[in-house]
């Protein structure tokens, strides 16, 4: 963790919401003013998407998995230095992975390829990272100690393949077979990379729907907001959420337990930006604090 360098991420799966937990977080940090520097998980693939087919067909010829959840596809060590480089310098480097034609495009570049490595840019007030990994911890990586704020999206399993095979057969151009043998193929690093993950974060919002899913292969289209709850897990430690404040502010929320606040499904951009905000400005005024301290003894 850093107070001059601060770095937020939102870290969940594939097909978890993580892109509707980045644009609320966009949305705060515009409405603070706050610069911060931009770094995809994707960018910490080991492998192009070609190379990244290959890779499976062999694993599949040698009777083993290999998945983008696990350290064989992903550069854990990689993404835990550029945290920790930020945080001590604001400084370190990124790219982008590109899913589709529409990002490929202006680069002249096929999908499923990365951009050049490039310095982030410079006086940046923090990092923000979405994507698989933010807070995976092995026994040589521990990419969540460097985490000033930790954010899960965790939808229960079956919401989550339901996202993700509508996600990748309508906006990634994949079937559905390609996408069902993907999660199948992913169980094991799964269970081993993402899940525990979970239990390091400071904040967990777990959407719960309130139709059946049952069997999530059959459904061709993604539970709406109005038909879930949403089930928002504080780190017991965090004496920092107002509480009152929040079950006074989101109609129909409720606590289910001393640290977990349940809101309507609908109600989750504004449960997000209830909540983050203030941790967010928590973290920029220890910042600030910390960069008047440090002026004033170079000044005395």
């Amino acid at each position: 963790m850093s107070v001059k360098h601060p770095i937020v991420a939102i870290t969940g799966s594939s097909g978890a919401g993580t892109t509707t937990t980045t644009n609320a977080v966009r949305h705060i940090f515009r409405n603070l003013s706050i610069n911060a520097a931009m770094v995809s998980g994707d960018s910490y693939h080991r492998f192009t998407r070609p190379e990244m087919e290959v890779e499976i067909r062999k694993a599949q010829e040698q009777g083993r998995h290999i998945s983008y959840f696990g350290p064989k596809a992903n550069d854990f060590e990689m993404l835990a230095e550029t945290f920790r480089q930020y945080g001590e310098s604001g400084q370190g480097k990124s790219r982008q992975y590109l899913h589709t034609f529409d990002d490929a495009v202006p680069f002249n570049q096929m999908p499923g390829t990365f951009t050049p490595w490039q310095d982030l840019p410079e006086n940046t007030d923090c990092l923000f990272y979405e994507g698989l990994h933010g807070g995976v911890v092995t026994e040589e990586i521990n990419v969540a100690k460097h985490v000033d704020l930790l954010v899960g999206m965790v939808p229960i399993v079956n919401l989550e393949w339901i996202q993700k095979i509508v996600r990748d057969t309508s906006e990634r151009g994949h079937s559905r077979e390609a996408v069902m043998g993907s999660i199948v193929r992913s169980m094991e690093d799964y269970f081993r990379f993402i899940t525990p993950q979970f239990s390091q974060t400071h904040i967990n919002f777990q959407r719960v729907p309130t139709v059946d899913t049952s069997n999530p292969f059959s459904h061709r289209t993604i539970p709406s907001s109005d038909e879930s709850f949403v089930v928002v897990r504080f780190r017991r430690e965090m004496k920092n959420v107002d509480f009152p404040f929040l079950l006074q502010m989101i109609d129909g929320a409720f606590m289910s337990q001393i640290n977990t606040l349940v809101v309507p499904g609908g109600k989750m951009g504004l449960a997000m930006e209830l909540i983050l905000t203030p941790l967010i400005e928590e973290i920029m005024d220890k910042k600030r604090r910390s960069s008047f301290q440090m002026d004033w003894v170079a000044d005395s």
